[in-house]
Parts: C-alpha cells; sequence; structure tokens
C-alpha cells in the first residue's frame, strides 16, 4: 500500500495551498533536490517549502516511527497515535515554510508539534469519555420493562431520555447520526466510519461537536444526569 505522508494522492495535491510565503529568516525553497535519501532534515524541511513530495516522505521514513511512538505514549492507543501522526504530517506539509533552523534540528520542531496534538487528541478522548459516561444511563435499555412497577426515578430519566432525544434533532443531521450510532448503537469510532462510508478523523470531529452542544444544552439538568 502506497502511504501518501500529505494525505493527498499525487493527482490531489493541487488542493493543498502552495501559496504560503517563508517568512522572514524561516527557510527558503531551493530548486535542486538531487539525493533526497542522502540529504539532511534540515534540507528536506527546505525541499517540502517547496512542495516535493519525495521529501515529506523521505522524512516520514527517517522519523515517522519514533514520532508514533512518542505519540502512543500520549495517547496509549495505535488507532489515535496513527490518525495524529498523519494529521502531523500534512501540517509539517502545509506550515513547512514557518520551520527556521535558527529554532533547533528539524526533529525537534516536529517533536514538539506532534506532543502539542498527542495531548491535545488525549484531552479531547477524556472529554468524549466523560460525557459519554454521563449519557449511558440516558440511552434506552434492551430490555423491556414491561410488568415492572415504575418509580419517580424511572419517570426522572425518561423525561430526560425525551429531552435529550429532542436535543439530538436539533444537532446538524451528520452530528446527531454520529450521536446516536455511538450511544444508542454501542458502535465504535472505527464502526461508525465504515457503516456511514465517512473518514475516521471527520467521524471523530462530529461525535465531538455534537457532545459539545448536548452537554451545553444538558448544563441546566446536570444534578438529574
Amino acid at each position: 500500500m502506497t502511504y501518501y505522508a500529505t494525505g493527498f494522492p499525487p493527482d490531489c495535491r493541487s488542493g493543498v495551498s502552495s501559496h504560503v510565503q517563508p517568512h522572514h529568516h524561516m527557510i527558503k525553497p531551493n530548486s535542486n533536490y538531487a539525493g533526497i535519501s542522502r540529504a539532511s532534515d534540515e534540507s528536506l524541511m527546505e525541499a517540502i517549502t517547496d512542495r516535493k513530495q519525495a521529501a515529506l516522505d523521505e522524512l516520514y521514513s527517517r522519523h515517522g516511527g519514533r514520532l508514533k511512538s512518542m505519540i502512543g505514549n500520549v495517547v496509549h492507543e495505535e488507532g489515535e497515535a496513527d490518525d495524529v501522526l498523519q494529521d502531523i504530517m500534512i501540517q509539517i506539509w502545509r506550515e513547512a515554510s514557518r520551520y527556521s533552523p535558527k529554532a533547533g534540528k528539524p526533529l525537534s520542531w516536529v517533536a514538539t508539534l506532534a506532543r502539542r496534538r498527542a495531548i491535545d487528541r488525549l484531552r479531547r478522548r477524556q472529554a468524549y469519555g466523560r460525557a459519554k459516561e454521563r449519557y449511558a444511563d440516558l440511552t434506552p435499555e434492551s430490555s423491556s420493562h414491561q410488568g415492572v412497577q415504575t418509580t419517580p426515578e424511572d419517570l426522572s430519566r425518561s423525561d430526560l431520555r425525551t429531552f435529550l432525544d429532542e436535543q439530538l434533532q436539533r444537532l446538524p443531521s451528520f452530528q446527531g447520526e454520529a450521536v446516536k450510532l455511538a450511544f444508542f448503537k454501542g458502535m465504535t469510532h472505527r464502526e461508525i466510519s465504515a457503516a456511514t462510508h465517512t473518514p475516521l478523523g471527520t467521524v471523530k470531529t462530529r461525535l465531538e461537536l455534537g457532545l459539545q452542544k448536548l452537554t451545553q444544552a444538558l448544563k441546566p439538568l446536570r444534578e438529574k444526569i
């Protein structure tokens, strides 16, 4: 399988902006990049600034494993680590001109980007987990309650479920679908991605945005949840 570090196949890379002008004192494009595999990391960054896909592939080949290991130590989940690493490679492709040799070695610059993104991903996942626990008792239970006496607590939960359903209807359709599949169907991110033919990262973003809106809507009822 061919890996495109930019996230775009060669015939689609024109969609990635190539008009970013180098900042003052930043690295500047150079038209001669013979021997990419033997080039220094600094030279690779110059080549990436000049939109040389081979240079980004070489940077990934050299440091991808190390970066994934570092990211994995933060997020502790291989799929998440792969996602963050892909995001980092796309960010490097877009922002290579912002790297300055005065700031240190390219690997240090990239590692800083990776660490920040990994921490951000972990925090978002933790927030997602808290929200999932909060809404767990609001989802309909699979077993039937016919013949079981209804208690005031049951009525309160029923009201909350009704309120939650109303809020779900107000979400953008794609966000509402993702939330329903996650909580009412118990599907994982990857299962939702496969079922809806949607990129995994997009599924996660839809869930996070949907949950943020639901959390805001449910704040007045927090003591009942």
